[in-house]
């Protein structure tokens, strides 16, 4: 989800995020979706890996890879747009990236996240809202993520990269995961994406910068403890116990893993 290239970079945009926790919203203003109810089987499990950064040049970096639980799929986090020309805006994701120059980004994928910011300096989309669009030399905020405490705290995820903007201005900020721009007049990276949140990366300075990369997603799910759950040995998850269920928080999971209840 991160970009570098000659020229201010744009913010990227968080992965997409969908919940069916009551009282608790989805991505992209969306309330949360109907429970979810499995039976004792097999399910597929993926957790998408962060967009990776552009290595100099021109153009964007790529999107975040999709996250799937069972029946339910997350769009991996878009791109952010590159500032050396020609112009490339921001790519469309579960959140989009923003755009920094030239011309409007492409909006969030319904109900998993919101729209990276406008020209100039568009910081990326987040779960909870759209990136901020750039001031004068001020580069754009990230969107804000989504707020759960399916585990038991409170924790926001899926926060949009900040973006840089003009060779005068400081990099604009990012909450949920999301990784802070770096000032247009520096040759520094921006802040990469946190990995287990699905945020997106900061714009990288001016010059021939490379771009950090997206954060990682996460997959949680809550479960009554009467029941066992097992995982392929691809996965990484770690788990608690949260009043009568059992949370699981799986942070590694290949397209091949699965989980199995019984």
């Amino acid at each position: 989800r991160g970009n570098g290239s000659i020229g201010a970079n744009a913010g990227s945009g968080a992965g997409g995020y969908r919940a069916n926790v009551v009282g608790e919203p989805s991505g992209g203003g969306a309330a949360a979706e109907n429970l979810l109810v499995l039976t004792k089987s097999t399910y597929p499990l993926t957790v998408g890996l962060g967009g990776i950064g552009k290595t100099g040049g021109i153009g964007n970096g790529t999107n975040g890879g999709d996250s799937i639980f069972t029946f339910v799929t997350c769009i991996g986090g878009g791109a952010g747009g590159a500032g050396a020309q020609p112009y490339q805006l921001g790519l469309a994701g579960g959140s989009s990236g923003g755009s920094i120059w030239s011309g409007t980004g492409p909006g969030g994928t319904a109900n998993q996240g919101f729209s990276g910011g406008a020209v100039p300096g568009g910081g990326g989309g987040g779960a909870g809202g759209a990136g901020a669009q750039g001031v004068g030399s001020q580069g754009g905020n990230g969107g804000v993520g989504v707020t759960s405490s399916i585990t038991g705290s409170a924790v926001e995820r899926a926060g949009g990269g900040g973006s840089s903007n003009n060779d005068a201005g400081t990099g604009g900020t990012a909450t949920g995961g999301g990784g802070n721009a770096s000032a247009g007049s520096t040759t520094a990276a921006g802040n990469p994406g946190v990995d287990g949140t699905g945020g997106g990366a900061g714009g990288s300075g001016y010059s021939n910068v490379d771009g950090e990369n997206g954060g990682s997603g996460v997959v949680i799910f809550s479960i009554p403890s009467t029941f066992t759950v097992s995982f392929s040995a691809g996965v990484t998850q770690t788990s608690s116990v949260v009043g009568d269920n059992r949370v699981y928080t799986v942070t590694v999971a290949g397209s091949a893993d699965t989980l199995t209840i019984s």
